[in-house]
């Protein structure tokens, strides 16, 4: 009974992990297909992802892509840190729907906050382009530091930072020397993952982008309609090796915070 059991498990898993990553496969396969069509194999040939490196406008949409998710991470990680920190040392009722608030932004639509960006920078004459890119993909991506720093300091003995204070440390200079080495690992991670969602982000970036900036992922979304070459297979093969990558390294950085826990 056991091993039926157990084949039936295993069975399943495979199903499952067939249906999850073969077409994933088959994206790979086909970005060194030397054919133009991705419907028969002609041969290997690495033409594609030459094509995407001399590809002037998805080198530029790569590369605003990569500035914006940098921004937005690194704007996000200062108001989430001192958000979480902050949200730690105080003491009232309200603290616990402050809390469900502060990550409301990744629990609602993307379309929703697309549109509600869209609407309050209308109404604020905001010119659409950067500064509302920058503004909202800052503002979807702070939850994810605020959540990692808010787990990372439940662990952390409060009495550490008590001390030092207790020898004299002023309260800056407890946080940079105790506080923020302790919740560093954390406050990465949440970088990462910062990064990864403003990189991927295409529907909110649609209704706050201006007319004369594109990302990457609105790039890719436009050439959807006329038609997918196999530059874009070689496109998002490289991106599925980033994102494994920045996967690999948030995980090893929160393996890193609960070894030091």
């Amino acid at each position: 009974m056991r091993r039926k059991h157990f084949s039936f498990s295993a069975l399943y898993l495979a199903l499952v992990t067939l249906i999850t990553y073969l077409p994933i496969a088959v994206v790979i396969v086909f970005s060194f297909n030397d054919a133009k069509l991705p419907v028969a194999w002609k041969g290997f040939s690495l033409r594609w992802y030459e094509t995407l490196l001399h590809d002037a406008a998805l080198m530029e949409a790569l590369r605003n892509s990569l500035v914006l998710g940098v921004a937005s991470s690194a704007f996000a990680a200062v108001i989430g840190t001192l958000g979480a920190i902050g949200m730690a040392r105080v003491h009232y009722k309200s603290k616990g729907m402050m809390a469900y608030l502060s990550t409301l932004p990744i629990m609602l639509p993307e379309i929703i906050l697309g549109m509600v960006f869209m609407a309050f920078f209308s109404l604020l004459h905001l010119p659409f382009g950067w500064p509302t890119l920058i503004i909202a993909h800052t503002s979807f991506c702070i939850p994810y530091v605020f959540l990692m720093v808010k787990a990372r300091l439940v662990g952390i003995d409060k009495s550490i930072e008590e001390a030092a204070r207790d020898l004299g440390a002023t309260p800056v200079r407890a946080f940079f020397d105790i506080t923020l080495p302790l919740i560093l690992p954390a406050v990465a991670s949440g970088c990462i993952l910062s990064f990864a969602m403003s990189f991927d982000d295409v529907v909110i970036s649609i209704f706050v982008n201006g007319p004369t900036l594109s990302t990457l992922p609105i790039k890719v979304y436009t050439q959807m309609r006329t038609g997918v070459t196999p530059e874009i297979n070689a496109l998002c093969t490289i991106l599925l090796i980033a994102v494994i990558l920045i996967l690999l390294l948030s995980s090893a950085l929160r393996r890193k915070a609960d070894d030091r826990q």
